[in-house]
């Protein structure tokens, strides 16, 4: 009875303390973060996107792959300059050849060895043609494994080895800034929303002091794995708007203000 007792007080006790997350401090009083981020160097996201962003004053974190990258490198140099984000998404964009479309270049049939090159030769690229050392990493498909059945590993302590932070792909929930992990923190798909089904992301993010990562493709008024203009422009209406408490950031900004505190 006794070991009750202190059982029952333990657990209101914790059910007194706050989410460590709403004393968690945002720069200017500001009571969440948000970031947006695209994957795959899609020719749309410098030709529609960053015009776009820029009008409202927003910069995004970029996952290129090089080969993409090449083909509207006029675009990337400006969008760099403009002062958006630009990440390492690999060289091949390997993911499971369970995909069908992936199988000649599938990560079952990788090793660690054979993946560090991959993401170190993407890094070269975008060094030698933009000028920036990419400090955030994107997992291709969102997932974090080479090789096969008894053979599996991960790749995360790679990302972390050699990145601030590595984003997921289709993830449940943001992320809390006072339990991270940098080489795994989560993103939630934008592509084919409306604002009105993002907005209940942010006042969750909001509710409870934390980092809402949002991730797309196209950026386009419609299409397959596309992020939406309509959507972004609501958005980035809606948080610059002081009233309503966003710190609107690239990835890599905030990781760091993270680490600072």
């Amino acid at each position: 009875m006794k070991h009750m007792h202190r059982l029952l007080f333990g657990i209101a006790l914790l059910g007194a303390i706050p989410s460590f997350s709403q004393n968690f401090t945002w720069p200017q009083g500001k009571k969440m973060a948000l970031s947006l981020s695209f994957d795959d160097a899609r020719g749309s996201q410098v030709t529609q996107g960053t015009p776009l962003l820029n009008q409202h004053g927003v910069k995004a974190t970029f996952f290129l792959n090089p080969g993409a990258m090449e083909k509207n490198l006029a675009g990337w140099k400006k969008a760099v300059s403009d002062g958006h984000e630009i990440g390492n998404h690999s060289t091949s964009h390997p993911c499971t050849g369970i995909f069908t479309w992936s199988r000649a270049n599938a990560l079952e049939n990788y090793s660690l060895e054979k993946m560090e090159k991959d993401i170190l030769d993407c890094n070269k690229s975008i060094e030698k043609n933009l000028g920036v050392k990419a400090e955030v990493f994107a997992y291709p498909c969102g997932q974090t494994f080479i090789g096969n059945a008894t053979q599996t590993q991960s790749y995360v302590p790679l990302i972390a080895k050699h990145f601030l932070l590595g984003r997921l792909w289709k993830s449940e929930a943001p992320n809390d800034p006072s339990y991270h992990n940098f080489a795994q923190l989560t993103g939630i798909e934008m592509d084919g929303q409306d604002f009105e089904q993002i907005l209940p992301l942010i006042e969750e993010a909001r509710n409870s002091g934390k980092w809402l990562v949002l991730a797309g493709h196209e950026m386009n008024e419609s299409g397959n794995q596309t992020t939406r203009l309509s959507m972004l422009k609501k958005l980035m209406e809606y948080a610059n708007d002081p009233a309503h408490g966003i710190w609107i950031a690239p990835m890599g900004t905030v990781a760091k203000y993270i680490q600072s505190r």
